[in-house]
């Protein structure tokens, strides 16, 4: 189960996350409460083990300005979090290592996500970072065969009945770990991955059993398989 902490700000919580087990951070460039300075970014990646998949989240950002970010702060992936078409999402995906397309649960955009060209889709609510826990069925609309992050409103009480409904590949959690906006909370933390990793300790299935291609991030490669 690949797990992600967003909504990082400061150097203290991306280093106990990743110490706890968090396999990606994610670093918001978009107007937000958990809005993060570009040096500080920078500042905190360089502190972080290699394998940790850093990713700025975005929304309708110019492709131009999201690749200068990325690339600039040295990031591993790109979250597009908000109406950003196929087209831009590929042409981003073709100067940042990888790319995370984000869309709204029951979105008509989903059941065509495959075609994005992203190398992780993420269902989430319709108010990101809102803390809002959305009608968890509206995910099913996602097509077959991809990488699912699942988002909105997990904490470290429902993430293992989101995952045993939706099985996705993984999970993303911002306002569910914090003590406040952009402060994270170590209690919750530690519940919040731990409670993930026992919901499914080998796989977050969005391929056929068995098969590789739905492995998570490959630390030792240090590239998405």
């Amino acid at each position: 189960m690949f797990i992600k902490i967003c909504g990082i700000t400061n150097a203290d919580d991306a280093l106990l996350a990743t110490a706890l087990g968090a396999d990606g951070l994610g670093f918001i460039m978009a107007p937000s409460s958990r809005q993060i300075a570009l040096p500080r970014v920078e500042e905190i990646v360089r502190r972080l083990p290699s394998g940790v998949l850093t990713v700025g989240v975005f929304k309708d950002e110019a492709p131009s300005r999201v690749i200068e970010i990325v690339n600039r702060c040295g990031l591993k992936a790109a979250q597009l979090s908000g109406r950003e078409n196929m087209e831009d999402t590929r042409l981003i995906r073709e100067s940042v290592p990888a790319v995370i397309k984000a869309f709204p649960g029951g979105s008509p955009a989903l059941s065509v996500a495959d075609r994005y060209g992203a190398d992780i889709v993420m269902v989430d609510s319709d108010t990101p970072g809102s803390g809002r826990v959305f009608d968890w069925s509206l995910a099913e609309g996602a097509p077959g065969g991809i990488r699912l992050l699942m988002a909105g409103g997990l904490t470290p009480e429902n993430v293992a009945t989101a995952i045993a409904k939706v099985r996705p590949w993984g999970v993303d959690v911002a306002t569910g770990v914090e003590m406040s906006p952009g402060r994270k909370d170590p209690a919750l933390l530690r519940a919040f991955i731990n409670a993930a990793r026992e919901a499914d300790p080998e796989r977050g299935g969005a391929t056929d059993e068995g098969s590789d291609e739905d492995a998570p991030y490959n630390w030792q490669e240090e590239g998405l398989r």
